[in-house]
């Protein structure tokens, strides 16, 4: 795995919502909720959303092996292609990362995981993403918060957090694979 480097400052400004410890104990009860609703787990694969999804899949994948005897295969997408804003004027161009499915998906119960959920339309853009490969038989959604606000009839089957905000807020989630520290913080858009 390549080192990555922090992309966002350390825990400090905004509301800890959610501290390392707690990071911690969400992943795993997430992970023993998917291992209650799944009797065969090597049938199962996590697909990590790029950036935050992956560590997070990759940390699920870990306790699910752990409380249920099998680690689930592990997939990662990245959605730039399918964001239903490439090519809007005043947009960014954006910058490809890699999807990568060692299994069959057309196989797999697919479980999305990713850091927040808003909108809905970046698991819109996942789910696209994923078809492209196959169609899987069943398709859940992991996210360590879900903060309300959506524009798309989505919602998550695994959820660490429900934190109600205001559009005004922004939900910062941190990982240590890639920020150095594990935590959620909520602070306002003007800080």
């Amino acid at each position: 795995m390549r080192e990555l480097k922090p992309l966002r400052a350390p825990m400090s400004a905004g509301t800890v919502v959610i501290d390392g410890d707690q990071f911690a104990r969400t992943i795993a009860r997430i992970a023993h909720e998917i291992v209650e609703r799944h009797a065969d787990l090597s049938r199962l694969a996590l697909v990590g959303i790029h950036t935050r999804g992956v560590p997070l899949a990759e940390r699920l994948a870990a306790h699910i092996e752990e409380f249920g005897g099998t680690r689930p295969s592990l997939g990662t997408v990245d959605i730039a292609l399918y964001r239903d804003d490439v090519g809007v004027p005043g947009r960014t161009i954006p910058v490809v990362g890699e999807t990568s499915f060692d299994f069959p998906v057309s196989e797999r119960v697919i479980v999305l995981v990713d850091d927040v959920l808003f909108t809905g339309r970046t698991i819109r853009a996942a789910i696209d993403a994923v078809f492209d490969f196959g169609r899987p038989p069943l398709m859940q959604l992991a996210v360590m918060v879900d903060r309300g606000h959506r524009e798309l009839p989505i919602r998550p089957d695994y959820v660490g957090k429900n934190l109600p905000t205001s559009h005004s807020e922004r939900v910062f989630v941190r990982i240590k694979e890639i920020d150095g520290t594990d935590g959620v913080t909520l602070e306002r858009a003007d800080q």
